[in-house]
């Protein structure tokens, strides 16, 4: 079949062995209890067989179990800032190290991570792969980064244009109360904004799921989204505090690019 035909459903037994795989980090899993990968992969409607592509994957705590879930019957990329199109030498740094990073963990353990691929791109003019290649985009919370950086609608773009008719575009982000301005760094962002950023790149909104919401987020922590778990950029006496909040409320997106 097609690769948007292979994007209805999700293989939640499939799903549910990758999360529960002895090979991720102990700390990453604590983690479970506020980021509930096993329903929010299954509302995004990943399957093993799909060819997925993760949107800077960071330290790799989706890696953990994105790679290990479509090892067999289908692919994983990593789509990663290339250092040399970096806009800072901040920014240059954190992104070597980052890749760094990443390709030891899959290094280390081929027979976990499979064949997976790790695809360096252009902040300014990303592209994920070659058009139409993908069943899947997922990103998780890197929207807020996008809108400081001023690329969040060519990231978009670069989505819409990998994916095939009828693929998936699962966002996972903070979300604040409503609109934040252009230049805002608390690292939240409206829903209705990243709605918006998905629909002018073509994509239409399928369904936005509570899963990862946390009503006990106020939102109005002196060192925004980084205040709370698991960055904790707090004073030592507000611990207990931000512990009994715990990570963000978070919106969960699944769009569709439409069949042409």
């Amino acid at each position: 079949p097609a690769p948007a035909e292979r994007a209805e459903r999700a293989d939640s037994g499939a799903i549910d062995a990758a999360v529960a795989g002895e090979w991720r980090n102990a700390d990453f899993r604590e983690r479970d209890q506020y980021r509930r990968p096993a329903q929010t992969l299954a509302f995004f409607g990943i399957q093993p067989s799909h060819t997925l592509v993760e949107i800077t994957p960071g330290g790799g705590w989706y890696t953990e179990i994105l790679a290990p879930l479509v090892r067999e019957d289908g692919s994983y990329v990593a789509a990663v800032v290339d250092p040399e199109r970096a806009t800072s030498d901040s920014a240059r740094d954190y992104a070597t190290r980052q890749n760094a990073q990443l390709r030891e963990k899959l290094a280390a353990h081929p027979e976990v991570y499979g064949p997976a691929t790790v695809h360096p791109y252009d902040p300014a003019d990303p592209v994920f792969g070659e058009p139409g290649s993908a069943d899947a985009v997922v990103t998780f919370r890197n929207v807020h980064n996008w809108r400081m950086g001023g690329n969040a609608e060519a990231m978009f773009r670069g989505f819409y244009d990998v994916l095939a008719p009828g693929g998936v575009l699962g966002v996972v982000e903070h979300r604040a109360e409503g609109a934040v301005p252009d230049d805002d760094r608390s690292g939240y962002v409206g829903q209705e904004q990243v709605v918006a950023l998905a629909a002018a790149a073509g994509f239409v909104l399928e369904e936005a799921s509570e899963i990862n919401a946390n009503p006990a987020d106020t939102r109005d922590h002196p060192n925004g989204v980084w205040t709370l778990p698991p960055s904790n950029r707090h004073d030592e006496a507000d611990a207990e505090r931000y512990a009994e909040i715990g990570e963000s409320d978070r919106m969960t997106l699944r769009f569709r690019k439409p069949h042409q």
